[in-house]
C-alpha cells in the first residue's frame, strides 16, 4: 500500500518557459484553430501582449521536467499506472516567454477495492515571474495492484 505519509510531500518544484515556436507547435497539434495561438499579430489585435499559451498547455511543462524519484519513493510500479484524472483551473492568462514556477505537491492518497486500486492525487501550482496565480493543475495517478 502506498504510504499516507507522503500526503503534502513536494515532488516537483522548478521553473520553465515556452518560446513560441513551441506554443504554436502544441496548438497545431492539438486542432486549435483560434488565430491567437499561432499567430502574434493576431494575438496583439485580441488585446494580448503576445501568443497566449494554448488550454491544457501546462500539462505539457509538467510533463516536460518529470521527476521519476518520487514515484520510486512511493513505491508506485510504472508497469502498474494509468492516467486516471486531469483537471485544470486558471486564474489568469500566461503568454509565451513568461517564466513559469511550477510546484507540485501530494494532495491524497487513497484506495479503492480493499487496496485493488490506490490513487495518488497531485497538485500544481503555476504562478509567473511577478508570483502572480497562473492556473493550478490537478491529476490523479492510479495503481492497479494485483
Amino acid at each position: 500500500m502506498i504510504d499516507k505519509k507522503h500526503i503534502g510531500k513536494v515532488v516537483a518544484d522548478f521553473r520553465t518557459s515556452a518560446p513560441a515556436s513551441q506554443l504554436r507547435f502544441f496548438a497545431k497539434a492539438t486542432g486549435q484553430t483560434d488565430p491567437i495561438y499561432l499567430d502574434e499579430a493576431a494575438a496583439r489585435d485580441a488585446g494580448h501582449p503576445g501568443l497566449p499559451l494554448p488550454p491544457t498547455f501546462l500539462f505539457s511543462l509538467e510533463l516536460a521536467n518529470p521527476p521519476s524519484a518520487w514515484r520510486d519513493e512511493l513505491g508506485i510500479k510504472p508497469e502498474r499506472i494509468l492516467h486516471g484524472e486531469q483537471s485544470f483551473t486558471y486564474h489568469r492568462m500566461a503568454y509565451a516567454g513568461d517564466v513559469l514556477h511550477l510546484r507540485t505537491t501530494i494532495e491524497d492518497i487513497y484506495d479503492k477495492k480493499n487496496g485493488a486500486l490506490e490513487f495518488v492525487v497531485r497538485n500544481t501550482r503555476v504562478t509567473s515571474q511577478d508570483g502572480e496565480h497562473i492556473a493550478d493543475l490537478r491529476s490523479v495517478l492510479v495503481q492497479r495492484n494485483g
